[in-house]
């Protein structure tokens, strides 16, 4: 078995039982923890509680890796490899009982950065929902026992899914994006939770998908999906406090980045 896959089936399981724990703590009513980057960003109790059980499921099966995650941060390794995991992706739609949520658990090879690091695994198990979308680099993206495949011809139009960042300062910018993508468009999508956003992508539901200020656990897992689903997913204005995430097949890829990248 080859690293990326045994990487791969460690995440699954482990993000299975998390999505799980996620489920349950659900159905007995979430009580807000806190809030991050402004008061429409919150953490919930089960946030910390289920990062602390995918922290430990990781420490167990493989001590020496490092670990960044949304709640807890960066704790380095001596592997070579990162668990990048955003334990409830979606909080806001967790929080008011919307079923788009899931745990997104990534394998990554290298500096924890998107722009040097190999993502080798991920899993995407959104409970709520009932499925798991998994990736090994190399292997493809599948979800219950069907290989994904991203879509390749839009001839009515792209369906694209996007995301709007908390901050209300930010809204405007997100704004006039959607309206300059909405001439390729067939229609919009916004699902509230980055990594289903790729899934989406991944499984052929969305033929696009763009979004400023995502942080690293939130789409590590989801590229990869989109990559193995022979999608293309790329990061613009790294410059920028809020870069640009692109991701689609080839050709939706490609028109997104000659609409957005204001560069070219």
């Amino acid at each position: 078995m080859t690293l990326a896959l045994e990487l791969s089936e460690l995440a699954t399981a482990v993000a299975r039982e998390a999505g799980e724990l996620a489920r349950r703590r659900r159905s007995e009513g979430v009580r807000l923890a806190a809030t991050k980057s402004t008061l429409a960003d919150i953490v919930t109790d089960a946030d910390r509680e289920v990062e602390a059980l995918i922290r430990d499921r990781l420490r167990e099966a493989r001590s020496d890796d490092g670990f960044l995650g949304e709640e807890t941060g960066a704790e380095p390794g001596v592997s070579g490899i990162t668990w990048v995991v955003d334990p409830i992706d979606g909080t806001v739609n967790y929080a008011y009982g919307i079923p788009a949520y899931n745990v997104s658990i990534a394998a990554v090879r290298g500096e924890p950065d998107p722009e040097s690091w190999e993502a080798l695994a991920a899993a995407v198990d959104a409970p709520a929902l009932g499925e798991t979308f998994t990736a090994a680099r190399g292997h493809g993206a599948w979800s219950g026992g069907s290989r994904l495949q991203v879509t390749q011809e839009t001839p009515a139009g792209a369906l694209l899914g996007t995301g709007f960042g908390y901050d209300p300062a930010t809204h405007a910018g997100d704004l006039a994006a959607v309206s300059r993508v909405m001439p390729i468009a067939r229609d919009l999508r916004r699902m509230g939770a980055a990594a289903l956003d790729l899934a989406s992508v991944a499984a052929g539901r969305l033929d696009g998908y763009f979004e400023r200020g995502l942080r690293p656990w939130d789409h590590a897992a989801g590229a990869l999906l989109v990559e193995e689903a022979g999608g293309v997913v790329s990061r613009i204005d790294l410059d920028s406090p809020r870069p640009m995430l692109i991701a689609g097949g080839r050709d939706v890829h490609a028109r997104l980045v000659a609409i957005l990248d204001e560069k070219q």
